[in-house]
């Protein structure tokens, strides 16, 4: 009677329609548990060593001439190199590994162990801090084994998983639990933002850029990082879902460098419960949209500001995080299908998935020696720009790339925005270069940064 129970518990935490999944037949395969799961999927997670050079801190007196030689040696630090280590996981037997930002990333050294202890050097294809997901190539890498991706949205809250990895370095370690959650998003640690699949499976340090698969030896997900109050791992883990894993393959492999997302063009928050109400919705759910960039591909579609989008591809949105990782998943190219609610009316409209338009031209230039601060890096804000730089949709002016030198002790950073000089307005570089040029005896600058506006004055 207990065999049967256990078998019975077994299949019906099988979610429905997936085929693959065995169900113990006796009780020699039920004391067997994961071993032909681990078997299969032990050889197509790696290990990774990655090595960056920091760069040592300059004296602050370095440029003075006087302080210069009088505080030479002061303050000053030499490079330090830093080592991590971490997982990562095949997925093409030609030796494509996907791996973590934070393990891998500007890294100048990396080194990847097989399970059978084989060696290989690694160079970065693809990498994304934002997302935290770095695409590998090994070099000389063939007829490696590799991993089958899961489409995420045929994931389900109670399947049985287990995370694999490399923990403190001690050797590949496998941990069990289940899907606890999904569409987890701002949850996870550092930069990382976007959408999650949440698990119980411990995940230790060393884990990240393992794989979390399913008892089908499917990868469902990249472990990521791990939400604990002790530090350990006992705590809540989550992973990067497969489908966006996926899409990352899919740019490396057409020689990106940088992992390209279609451009919204448009800012918005979640519908709350009292905004529902005085909506006429029956519950909270969907976004809002509050403010649209005029070239927004949302707007050709015929959006508008205090449209509701309540699902994109037949799956509910909660959040702008949410939305942002349906649209990443369609791709560049593809078009979707967005369920919104526009003047009380439920209706259905198909946006095009963009990249972020390089219009009107970024024009960056450096700022000669007849400007008031020579040697500074401007580019004219526009879509792709904003895009790049997460800048405000109502960013206008000139973006300060590279501040230079003097730029950098007159306190310029880089990421500001220069809207005006002696008050005139910047509307792009070359206006901003020609007022630079034209100030003689005061320059007053008016600058964005972050949230914050600036008037920076100096005596020429």
């Amino acid at each position: 009677m207990l065999k049967r129970f256990a078998i019975i518990l077994i299949a019906l935490s099988a979610p429905a329609g997936a085929q693959q999944m065995q169900v113990p037949q006796d009780s020699a395969q039920i004391q067997m548990g994961f071993v032909p799961v681990v078997k299969a999927v032990a050889p197509a997670v790696v290990n990774i060593y990655a090595r960056r050079v920091i760069e040592g801190r300059a004296s602050p007196f370095a440029d003075d001439p006087f302080f210069g030689q009088l505080f030479r040696n002061f303050g000053a630090q030499r490079p330090r190199v830093e080592n991590s280590l971490g997982s990562g996981v095949i997925l093409g037997p030609d030796g494509i590994v996907v791996s973590n930002y934070h393990v891998v990333g500007q890294a100048t050294d990396i080194r990847v162990v097989l399970n059978d202890r084989r060696e290989f050097d690694a160079t970065v294809l693809l990498s994304d801090e934002e997302s935290d997901l770095a695409i590998l190539q090994l070099e000389g890498g063939a007829d490696l084994p590799a991993l089958d991706l899961r489409a995420s949205d045929s994931v389900e809250v109670g399947e049985l998983v287990l995370a694999v990895g490399n923990p403190f370095g001690v050797g590949q370690t496998v941990s069990s639990g289940i899907v606890s959650g999904l569409a987890r998003s701002g949850t996870a640690t550092g930069n990382a933002r976007g959408y999650f699949i949440q698990t119980d499976a411990p995940i230790n340090p060393g884990n990240s850029g393992g794989a979390l698969v399913d008892t089908s030896g499917r990868l469902i997900g990249i472990n990521t990082s791990i939400l604990s109050r002790s530090g350990g791992s006992n705590g809540i883990g989550f992973a990067i879902p497969a489908t966006l894993v996926g899409q990352f393959v899919e740019q490396a492999r057409a020689g990106e460098t940088a992992f390209q997302r279609p451009w919204a063009g448009v800012t918005g928050q979640p519908v709350s419960y009292d905004m529902a109400e005085g909506l006429g919705f029956g519950r909270a759910g969907g976004i809002i949209l509050s403010d649209m960039h005029p070239a927004s591909p949302f707007g050709a579609a015929g959006l508008a500001p205090g449209d509701v989008i309540l699902a994109v591809d037949g799956q509910e949105v909660n959040g702008p995080a949410e939305m942002i990782y349906r649209m990443s998943v369609a791709g560049l190219g593809a078009e979707v299908a967005m369920q919104v609610v526009q003047n009380g009316e439920m209706r259905e409209v198909i946006v095009p998935m963009v990249r972020a338009p390089d219009m009107p031209p970024r024009a960056t230039l450096v700022t000669g020696s007849r400007a008031a601060v020579p040697g500074v890096t401007l580019s004219t804000i526009n879509p792709a720009v904003m895009a790049e730089y997460d800048l405000p949709l109502t960013a206008a002016g000139a973006l300060v790339e590279d501040p230079g030198e003097i730029g950098a002790r007159a306190g310029l950073r880089a990421g500001d925005i220069i809207m005006g000089v002696n008050g005139a307005a910047v509307t792009d570089s070359a206006s901003a270069e020609a007022a630079l040029e034209a100030a003689e005896r005061g320059l007053a600058l008016d600058v964005q940064r972050g949230q914050r506006r600036l008037s920076m004055r100096f005596r020429l």
